[in-house]
């Protein structure tokens, strides 16, 4: 009896496929696993053919990837600025004692504004949370600063040092040394400093070139108490309005910028100091990407002025303006919303005397083009009091060329008494003033109005007029560039911007002791 067992008897068997290989096809495998083994061969000169069977798939991937070059880190840039870098400490005695609810006016900003948000969240010069406690307590606070010069004189935020009555630095090696501030200019938030006891700290350069919209920024500072620390990221935005003043002209960087960073310096690749780090948004208190720093070319021109006569004088032409909108633009006639809009010249001031009015719209600057009321602000800011600059106008729909002297920025703004306005106190009803939503009464005939213009005695809630701010005791003084005294009078401008097709009437409103522009949306029919 036979021991082979024949398998094609059973149920579920197959005659296998025949594997045939053609002496073609087996000389092409051969030629892929040589060309397969010299290519190993030639990464590795220790490796033999052989191993391209016996070695992990993975470690030839290691291979070609350490053969990939490395990327570049800013270790050797680091290393020579951080030594310009200063931990600024302060302490100040507080003057006035806390109000009931724990809070206090130490803030050296406007209330409310971004920048005494910022300023309370990071509790003052260094962050600390308080500025807090009764009358006389010393304050101790720590911020940020550098050297911009071999001989001690030094940068930081006016916030971390207003006030201070002693004031030490920490260099990045340690070394403890006094420091005494030379001026502020709470305008710009910015402070120079000099530290005595050395001619040979290293030392900072301010940025000449403007940075660009997503170039690499260190940030270097003192968070939170911990000493020098270094921070990556990029420019994220240029010429922000935060809404701490007329010069807001802010980098945005999105570095992470901490409590106790306030003072210290933005750096380039270059090395060099494209900003001061003064401001972060922030819900929490922490860094969410979003901080502001001041321009090294703001920062070159402070500084200079600070450290001649320890103030900063600025120029001035004594005008209220505002941003010339769509709405104020089609208004006017004018092509571009662009420009200063002049919402009242200061009696006496240099535009006073120079002859612009009420109404105009300052195009340029010595041949600049102005983009908006703030540009205007900056510019003439920048230039120093006595300096003689040309203005381009639009005047009633006319191109003029005014030439004027600065003046000099007053330290403080005297705030107008609302002596003319008692909030339509003492009105009378009102004449309507049909599809604007709003009644209206000669101000001459309503209590404490004044004795020009109308004031409005009435606004529909629902009207284009509450859209755009109008409330009751508001005074008109013109609507359509002329002078009203009437609801007939303004009945009659609007009628006549709707002849001349205009979508809208500019109105000129005097509210809380301010003159302001305001382009009221004309309905059709």
């Amino acid at each position: 009896m036979s021991d082979r067992i024949d398998l094609s008897n059973l149920p579920s068997y197959r005659q296998p496929r025949r594997s045939v290989f053609s002496a073609r096809r087996f000389a092409l495998m051969a030629s892929v696993v040589a060309g397969l083994g010299a290519a190993v061969y030639g990464f590795s000169p220790s490796t033999s053919p052989a191993d391209l069977f016996s070695s992990p798939a993975h470690a030839q991937v290691n291979n070609e990837v350490r053969k990939v070059e490395r990327p570049i880190g800013f270790a050797d840039i680091v290393e020579r600025v951080k030594p310009s870098v200063i931990s600024v400490k302060v302490n100040i005695k507080e003057k006035t004692a806390s109000n009931d609810d724990g809070d206090d006016s130490s803030s050296p900003f406007q209330p409310g504004s971004p920048m005494e948000r910022f300023f309370r969240r990071f509790g003052g010069p260094d962050g600390f949370p308080g500025m807090k406690g009764g009358r006389g307590r010393v304050v101790q606070g720590q911020g940020s600063g550098f050297f911009i010069s071999a001989d001690g004189f030094a940068v930081t935020n006016n916030h971390v040092v207003d006030g201070a009555d002693k004031v030490e630095v920490t260099t990045d090696d340690g070394k403890t040394y006094t420091a005494k501030v030379i001026g502020t200019d709470q305008r710009t938030d910015l402070a120079l400093i000099k530290v005595e006891g050395s001619s040979s700290f290293p030392f900072a350069k301010l940025a000449d070139a403007k940075p660009r919209i997503g170039d690499w920024v260190l940030a270097v500072g003192n968070p939170f108490g911990l000493g020098g620390t270094v921070t990556a990221g990029i420019v994220s935005a240029s010429g922000r309005d935060i809404g701490n003043g007329p010069y807001d002209d802010f980098i945005q960087i999105d570095a992470p910028v901490n409590k106790g960073n306030s003072g210290g310096p933005a750096f380039d690749t270059n090395g060099e100091v494209m900003g001061v780090n003064t401001a972060i948004y922030s819900p929490s208190g922490g860094s969410v990407g979003i901080a502001f720093s001041i321009p090294a070319s703001t920062v070159k021109s402070v500084v200079a002025q600070l450290k001649d006569k320890g103030s900063v004088s600025r120029g001035w032409i004594g005008v209220q303006i505002q941003p010339v909108t769509s709405d104020i633009a089609d208004s006017l006639g004018m092509k571009k919303a662009e420009g200063a809009l002049v919402a009242e010249p200061q009696a006496n001031g240099p535009a006073a005397k120079a002859g612009i009015e009420s109404g105009d719209v300052i195009t340029a600057v010595n041949g600049e083009t102005v983009k908006d009321a703030r540009e205007l602000a900056r510019t003439i800011g920048g230039m120093a009091p006595g300096a003689t600059v040309k203005l381009n106008v639009l005047h009633k729909g006319q191109d003029k060329v005014v030439n004027m002297t600065l003046g000099q920025l007053p330290n403080t703004v005297e705030a107008k008494a609302d002596n003319d306005n008692d909030s339509g106190k003492g009105a009378s009803k009102g004449t309507d003033v049909p599809k604007l939503g709003m009644t209206v009464a000669p101000a001459n005939s309503v209590a404490g109005a004044g004795k020009e213009g109308v004031v409005v005695t009435e606004v529909d809630p629902k009207s284009a007029a509450a859209e755009r701010g109008f409330k009751e005791g508001d005074v008109i003084l013109e609507v359509g560039g002329k002078s009203v005294a009437t609801a007939g009078d303004v009945r009659e401008a609007i009628n006549t911007a709707r002849t001349d097709n205009k979508n809208s009437v500019l109105m000129r409103v005097k509210s809380g002791g301010q003159s302001r522009f305001v382009a009221v949306p004309l309905a059709k029919g």
